[in-house]
């Protein structure tokens, strides 16, 4: 079963996730839908409350050749580059609008892995600023968060006529 994609405003996008105990057979199987829902979008990333799941899993895969999903559960930022970059964001519980968002260029993120061992990563360009979306989501925020009010409202706008 494959579940489907929440659209914002939806209350789950807006509640941070609980924390993962243990990684069990659940969790991976909830990490197994939640990369074939990130290849169906196609996207570089899917956090579990984009699915109705309030727990804080995530997956990332920023590769070119795709398979090379990291699997995370209760990912954390332990240092943050001080160079900035900038992407284009976009989220499938907003579709058809996106944004340009300033970000740190490189992150190092801690997280339980797939066998519940703690595992430490240094990712770079949109594999740092994927992970650092998906975090956001896990704590109830979207990417449009970190944009201006002014920018925020008409991005918001434009999504609610796109609806319509």
């Amino acid at each position: 079963m494959t579940r489907a994609v929440l659209r914002w405003p939806n209350t789950c996008l807006s509640r941070a996730a609980w924390p993962v105990d243990e990684i069990t057979d659940d969790s991976r199987e909830i990490w197994a839908e939640m990369v074939e829902v990130m290849e169906a979008m196609p996207g570089v990333g899917l956090a579990a409350p984009q699915i109705g799941v309030m727990k804080r899993l995530a997956v990332v895969d920023a590769s070119d050749e795709r398979g090379k999903a990291i699997l995370m559960a209760n990912p954390e930022i332990l240092h943050a580059s001080a160079q900035m970059s900038t992407h284009e964001e976009a989220s499938p519980c907003l579709p058809g609008v996106s944004a340009v968002i300033e970000r740190p260029r490189a992150v190092t993120v801690r997280f339980l892995n797939r066998d519940g061992v703690v595992e430490r990563k240094d990712l770079v360009g949109l594999w740092a600023t994927s992970v650092q979306h998906q975090i956001d989501h896990l704590n109830g925020r979207m990417y449009f968060d970190h944009l201006s009010k002014i920018k925020r409202d008409m991005l918001l706008k434009k999504a609610r006529k796109l609806a319509s």
